[in-house]
């Protein structure tokens, strides 16, 4: 699954970028990590939140 998702970024060209947070759960306390693909103008405001 992860190579299409590759494949589709590098036919698509250079405008998305994919985002890795680590989330941590109120739960548990465990930590997870959240990936998300955002236009490239979206990636400042997904990090400073």
């Amino acid at each position: 699954m992860a190579k299409k998702v590759v494949a589709s970024l590098q036919a698509a060209g250079k405008d998305f970028a994919k985002v890795i947070q680590v989330v941590r759960s109120k739960k548990t306390n465990a930590y997870t990590f959240k990936e998300t693909i955002v236009p490239n103008d979206k990636v400042k405001e997904l990090v400073g939140k």
